[in-house]
């Protein structure tokens, strides 16, 4: 990723026809801080710069948001089902794991790999007994650049909207809306 000078962010903000403090409104930062950073005179905090640039992002019609990236059915077993439905769900889907929701909530997620590291005869226990940790969750406002982060370090991102689950990313999802 290639950050942008002051010079960069001076030429998209008036090329886009913004104030400075029109700018910084957008980013939830000071007028003055704008000013500051455009003249070279601050080198901002990356989480600064980041706010700053989805603030132009935005106003150019650019950014891509969880919520344009989103699979909104998701298919979930819940921590009570037994494994076995779950491996028969991930089958019949092609999926290698599933998340897994209580109440449309994120409990969990179960893949192949956690069911043969329970061992031998689990298919009737339930899925609670061998789940992992739950994917991570963004608010259907999230930027793909948020997305595209946690899917660096996680199979899935589940969107959530006052707690319950509204949908589903995974990389295919990323580069599908790249392509």
């Amino acid at each position: 990723m290639e950050l942008p000078t002051p010079q960069d962010l001076r030429e998209r903000r008036t090329t886009l026809e913004l104030t400075q403090s029109e700018l910084a409104d957008a980013a939830d930062v000071s007028q003055p801080l704008i000013a500051r950073i455009e003249g070279g005179d601050v080198d901002p905090r990356l989480s600064t710069l980041r706010r700053i640039v989805n603030a132009l992002q935005e106003a150019e019609g650019r950014v891509v948001r969880a919520s344009d990236l989103m699979n909104e059915t998701v298919i979930s077993v819940a921590p009570d089902d037994a494994v076995r439905g779950a491996v028969e769900l991930m089958e019949e889907e092609a999926y290698s794991q599933l998340p897994v929701l209580q109440n449309g909530v994120p409990v969990g997620s179960i893949s192949q790999g956690d069911v043969v590291h329970a061992g031998e005869n689990v298919g009737d226990h339930p899925v609670s007994e061998v789940m992992s940790e739950s994917f991570p969750t963004v608010a259907p406002s999230a930027t793909v650049d948020e997305v595209r982060n946690l899917l660096d370090h996680y199979k899935a991102v589940m969107v959530t909207d006052g707690g319950e689950t509204v949908g589903i990313i995974t990389e295919a999802d990323i580069a599908a809306h790249l392509s």
